[in-house]
């Protein structure tokens, strides 16, 4: 392991720390409710920030932020939270929902990030063999570390041990059959891709480029992400590219995937790749967008029955939000065994609209705010299941969930190995100016509730809304 990288460091030397530096961790503390973190990047343009409003289950980037417990009969999430509605506070929070009472608990603070207000620092979330919780903490270039943590006992969200503190941004943890493997962003002038792995979660192998292209003299890039896993052994991972390094114009599509824990990497027919990819032409690009003048947001992906890998993003032509840029479409781009197939399944009104795509067999959904919401050319909207049996040829809006809100919805989320009723959670808030956010969760049957944002009890009833 590079000496450095990576530092032990137990719950009481860190709880020292925080008091040598006359800090008040609230690091292990419960918390009375379910509040989610506001946000504004502060780029703006004639119809609004670039992006702003609920980010609590920001960025599209960390991944996956739930996972489905069948041992536990639970689903875990995590979030970016906040201590009231009147602060933008970064807490890195966990929750859990228990499918046997229909209850959840109060969240636990894994992470307080002392007075960091921006959820790019928002956390992911992974869970062992052995029931332990693992806790990401995303940091943000080298001006703010990363952190792991892991749960002091299996399937508990009552205490978490810091592990490591090191460089990492946007972590797409995974546990495969092989170990641990770590999707992650660094920034060196440019957003690079690497990955790591583990077989404890405590060593780590070095930090390992995945991308970063072009490395011609003059030249730089940056990219961002997207991963699963399939059958606890592939693993898959779609990523687009920012020419010059301007995240501004990123734009074309990449897939790779992996069978062997990192050693070998193929595009999806299985040409084996040379590594790691630093130039734009290459086997691993599925589509050409630079050519046709279009950006490129990736959402979410997934893997059918057979392991055919498939991406959810959002395509426009440009970056600033309003109808300059418009079509914002939704787009499905899916491997069909011999060939890549794109689709669009809708249209919304801004690029950080952002939900998640479902894979059963021939059926697809798409779950998203591609709906008018109440703050027009802003993050978010009212939230519509769309579905396709045709493997996601064809596409029609099957359910609206939300109507008449009064702030936007956000950022849907899938829990890994979901189960109903907790489907898929968001947050909600006002995409132009500072407001409160809530949390939710829902089903594919139209239902929605809402966590509670203040509680008495350590276990309550989500209120079901719909």
């Amino acid at each position: 392991m590079k000496q450095g990288k990576k530092v032990l460091v137990t719950g009481f030397l860190f709880m020292m720390l925080c008091y040598a530096f006359g800090q008040n961790s609230l690091n292990n503390t419960k918390f009375d409710g379910y509040r989610a973190i506001w946000f504004e990047l502060n780029q703006k343009y004639e119809y609004g920030d670039k992006y702003s409003g609920a980010l609590g289950t920001y960025t599209a980037k960390h991944v996956p932020l739930a996972i489905y417990s069948a041992e536990a009969d639970k689903t875990y999430f995590v979030y970016g939270g906040t201590t009231n509605e009147n602060e933008r506070y970064l807490l890195c929070m966990i929750g859990e929902y228990d499918h046997q009472t229909g209850m959840v608990s109060k969240p636990t603070v894994v992470f307080d990030k002392q007075g960091v207000n921006d959820p790019h620092d928002n956390p992911s979330l992974m869970i062992d063999d052995d029931g332990y919780i693992w806790v990401f903490i995303s940091g943000r270039n080298v001006r703010r570390m990363g952190y792991k943590f892991r749960s002091s006992a299996p399937f508990s969200i009552e205490k978490f041990e810091q592990v490591t503190e090191e460089v990492m941004t946007y972590p797409q943890p995974w546990n495969t059959s092989f170990g641990f493997f770590h999707f992650f962003t660094k920034y060196t002038g440019v957003r690079q891709l690497f990955y790591e792995t583990s077989v404890d979660g405590v060593t780590w192998t070095e930090d390992r480029l995945l991308a970063a292209m072009p490395v011609n003299e003059g030249e730089k890039s940056g990219h961002y992400q997207t991963s699963a896993v399939f059958n606890r052994r592939k693993l898959g991972t779609f990523l687009n590219r920012h020419p010059q390094g301007n995240v501004d114009k990123r734009t074309d599509l990449y897939y790779l995937q992996t069978e062997d824990f990192g050693e070998t990497w193929t595009n999806a027919s299985g040409e084996i790749l040379k590594m790691p990819l630093v130039t734009v032409e290459n086997p691993a690009r599925v589509t050409d967008y630079v050519s046709q003048g279009k950006n490129v947001y990736v959402k979410d992906m997934g893997f059918n029955d057979e392991g055919n890998p498939a991406c959810l993003y959002i395509r426009s032509n440009g970056h600033e939000p309003g109808p300059g840029n418009a079509p914002y479409e939704w787009c499905v781009t899916r491997w069909i065994g011999a060939a890549w197939k794109t689709s669009v399944v809708t249209e919304s009104d801004h690029n950080y609209d952002m939900g998640s795509i479902f894979i059963d067999g021939s059926k697809m959904s798409v779950v998203g705010p591609t709906e008018p919401g109440p703050q027009k050319w802003g993050v978010g909207g009212e939230l519509a299941v769309w579905t396709s049996g045709d493997g996601g040829g064809k596409w029609k809006r099957a359910r609206v969930l939300t109507q008449n809100s009064l702030a936007s919805h956000s950022y849907v989320r899938r829990p890994v190995n979901f189960k109903a009723p907790f489907c898929f959670f968001w947050a909600d808030g006002n995409s132009h100016e500072f407001s409160k956010s809530e949390l939710y969760f829902g089903d594919f049957e139209g239902n929605v509730w809402k966590l509670p944002y203040h509680m008495k009890n350590d276990f309550e009833k989500p209120i079901k809304i719909k």
